[in-house]
């Protein structure tokens, strides 16, 4: 049995990953590139990715190929269609990362909606230090109490931020971009509806053809001026180009991201013009990357290796 790693950095370096070798022959790459990964997969009876593209064009001439697994709850790098059309099961990692992109998505929200980033310029800049005020709020700032949290996709992370702004006091609503959600813990309502009340319009449903430029400048327009918009899902859900215009000419009030349209993001993309914090803020799709929730991901991979060899399915997303 052989185990090829192809993006072992994707986890971080100070996780453990050598509990592979238990299975057989384990080989670590720290990272891979397409042209590479036909050549280093060709004798692999297991494959464990997280972006590198597994299809038949990359894995063709792997024969003993069995089984993929990510190190990720999503999986559009792998031809699902071509690996059943071969046998080969395919699992994602579940779960792992719930609370803390949830964390993430409210450390995103507070950071526009408290001004966070002009205060403490305020402070490091001397500016308090000379006042003769013990405090400061020359830019306006709100509570979220009583305010209307909305949420594109009401999944297991969806749910979380869902009962987190409920203990804040928000009220919560959502649109189930699939049309499937069974969910009836919080108010269902039509997109139209989502954008015209939410004041937080927080994002967490995966990327289909429904959901790609879901939020484009149209229903940006719809939403309040004083709406922020926070992004936590996968890049292109949001039209960057229209986001940029809808900040630049105040439809929203702000924005905070997560995830853009091309990672790394592109040198061409318009939303590095906007150097203000306090309207934008982008994070290099970190929101997943607690240590707690990476080495929970990493034991997720194993658990699936494990269930697999033992002819049990676990997380397979192509049966």
């Amino acid at each position: 049995m052989k185990i090829v790693i192809l993006e072992r950095k994707s986890v971080g370096m100070d996780v453990d990953v050598s509990k592979f070798s238990k299975f057989g022959e384990l080989v670590i790459y720290d990272t891979t590139e397409k042209s590479q990964v036909a050549e280093r997969v060709k004798d692999a009876d297991i494959i464990i990715a997280n972006k590198a593209p597994i299809n038949e064009e990359t894995i063709g001439e792997a024969a003993n190929v069995k089984l993929v697994c990510e190190f990720a709850t999503g999986f559009d790098n792998v031809d699902i269609s071509y690996c059943k059309s071969r046998g080969i099961k395919v699992t994602n990692a579940t779960n792992y990362s719930t609370e803390t992109v949830a964390q993430h998505t409210f450390a995103l929200a507070f950071y526009i909606l408290e001004k966070l980033n002009h205060y403490d310029n305020y402070v490091k800049s001397g500016e308090y230090a000379k006042s003769d005020s013990f405090t400061n709020f020359d830019k306006i700032f709100t509570e979220i109490y009583g305010k209307t949290w909305g949420i594109v996709g009401m999944g297991n992370i969806g749910r979380k931020v869902a009962s987190v702004a409920k203990a804040f006091g928000c009220n919560v609503i959502f649109y189930s971009a699939s049309g499937k959600s069974t969910c009836t813990d919080y108010e269902q309502v039509d997109f139209e509806t989502l954008l015209k009340e939410s004041d937080i319009l927080s994002l967490h449903c995966p990327l289909t053809d429904r959901t790609r430029n879901l939020i484009d400048l149209e229903a940006m327009k719809k939403m309040k001026k004083s709406a922020v918009l926070i992004n936590v899902a996968r890049g292109p859900v949001v039209n960057n180009a229209d986001l940029y215009t809808a900040l630049s000419e105040e439809e929203i009030a702000g924005a905070g991201l997560d995830v853009v349209e091309k990672e790394p993001i592109a040198v061409d993309n318009p939303l590095n013009k906007i150097m203000d914090s306090g309207k934008l803020i982008i994070t290099p799709h970190i929101g997943w990357a607690s240590v707690e929730a990476r080495n929970r991901c990493v034991e997720e991979a194993y658990k699936n290796v494990e269930a697999f060899l033992r002819g049990e399915s676990r997380n397979v997303v192509n049966e």
